[in-house]
């Protein structure tokens, strides 16, 4: 069959920093209902006591594991996608979404069923202790139990994101943290008339929000873009498509992993500190996301720029782009850093009354924030390395930071100078993985322009 052509791939014409911009801004509002997501969650479940914001923090490293599975495949995709954009191949590109939402109905299934197998030995491997499980259960089987409805919307978001939309993305994303806010209070504290639920009416808001985010994004999918083939798909070429898409997505995922990995490992060190310890870093986790507002928006722009880009082959502009947003990155981090560190112990207050909870919380945003804008360097290395087809590279960079760097500073930073000294290993471990993350992916770039230019000049 003849692939459908496209005039124009839309990444690929107009200059680089307004290509960028045009579509990082639309992803700030998103990125920002995402966060103000998980933050209105913590808020609401913070005012039930320390321990469910305790058992909320004891959660986030599985939550970070689906979302690094289902990041990496969206990767996959976004990136198989964006190429074939580039290339033109509308076809290809309507192939791709649909056989990759069915192997996403697949690993849905598989994460559902065995974590709700192994509840109580994941949470007692991180350190909680007997009396804080049975609230995590109470949060842990809804959200279990609604794992499709968040990953779906996440996987179809990104495929969006290949070809230049970052508005319908966002707004879907508005919509789902505007039905949260609406419903957590009401599920947690039983106004109108509900039973009041506690932790497990957080739960039971977050599956309700996202199932209709779920709904509005597919729709988008097939009425909109016209991405989704509504037909039953032969096995071999739907193999085809998750190799491919696999190719990219496994490698990505693993990377991924290491994040949850890392912060199961580090979560598991501050266990060691008492309950109050972890709400605090609980807390402070999701409050750091909003540190990531911006330049979060640009990252997830830069996969679907750089891969629609590549399909094209102007390297040029993967390069300039790269330049642009290493800049950014670099800039911003500063101003978190000092905004930080001027207002950490107000923002501590917003979120508990705890004196123990406080101290922590403002350490923890007076120290980290300082590797912030290389952290973000480091993150859009791997951005960059995945969108040209380079995901073991994209690993490497991550494997760096996570098993070289983050893991071995903050165990030794805790051995000499207790938490304080995890949160300084942390900052060093994420100033010293941006400048490898740079050097690593300055160097794959320059070497894949240097044989093109060599191919070109032997061509003609």
């Amino acid at each position: 069959m003849l692939a459908t052509k496209r005039p124009a791939p839309k990444l690929t014409q107009r200059p680089v920093v307004t290509t960028l911009f045009a579509m990082a801004v639309p992803m700030l509002g998103g990125t920002f209902a995402m966060n103000a997501f998980n933050l209105t969650d913590t808020w609401f479940v913070a005012q039930l006591g320390t321990l469910p914001l305790a058992a909320m923090g004891f959660s986030f490293p599985v939550v970070m594991f689906l979302g690094s599975i289902t990041r990496g495949l969206g990767t996959g995709a976004t990136a198989v996608v964006s190429h074939a954009l580039g290339r033109h191949d509308e076809e290809l590109a309507k192939r791709i979404t649909t056989h990759t939402l069915i192997l996403t109905a697949l690993v849905v299934v598989c994460i559902s069923i065995g974590g709700l197998l192994t509840m109580n030995p994941v949470f007692t491997m991180l350190g909680a202790e007997p009396g804080i499980l049975p609230l995590i259960r109470e949060y842990m089987v809804i959200w279990y139990l609604s794992v499709a409805f968040m990953v779906f919307p996440m996987m179809a978001s990104d495929i969006l994101r290949a070809t230049g939309d970052t508005v319908n993305p966002s707004l879907v994303m508005v919509l789902s943290s505007v039905l949260n806010m609406i419903l957590d209070p009401i599920m947690i504290f039983g106004w109108f008339g509900f039973p009041p639920m506690g932790i497990r009416g957080a739960a039971l808001a977050t599956l309700l929000s996202m199932a209709v985010s779920c709904i509005v994004v597919l729709w988008i999918l097939i009425h909109r873009h016209h991405l989704l083939a509504l037909e039953i798909p032969s096995w071999r070429a739907m193999l085809a498509s998750w190799q491919e898409v696999l190719n990219i997505g496994l490698p990505s995922s693993l990377s991924n992993i290491l994040v949850p990995i890392s912060g199961a490992v580090i979560t598991r060190m501050v266990a060691q500190y008492g309950e109050t310890a972890v709400a605090a870093c609980g807390a402070a986790s999701r409050i750091e996301m909003f540190a990531f507002l911006v330049p979060m928006a640009l990252g997830v722009s830069l996969v679907p720029f750089v891969g629609q880009n590549y399909g094209a082959n102007r390297l040029d502009r993967v390069k300039d782009g790269q330049r642009y947003s290493y800049g950014f990155a670099f800039l911003f981090g500063i101003v978190i850093a000092i905004v930080f560190a001027f207002f950490s112990g107000h923002l501590a207050r917003l979120f508990s009354q705890d004196s123990e909870v406080i101290a922590v919380l403002t350490r923890y945003l007076s120290i980290i924030p300082l590797g912030y804008g290389m952290m973000e360097i480091h993150r859009y290395s791997g951005f960059f390395l995945n969108g040209i087809k380079k995901p073991l590279h994209s690993t490497g960079v991550n494997a760096m930071r996570i098993l070289g760097l983050l893991i071995p500073f903050s165990f030794l930073g805790g051995q000499f100078f207790g938490i304080e000294g995890i949160f300084w290993g942390r900052a060093m471990a994420d100033i010293l993985a941006g400048c490898g993350g740079m050097i690593w992916a300055n160097a794959i770039l320059n070497r894949i322009i240097r044989q093109t230019r060599r191919t070109a000049y032997q061509a003609g």
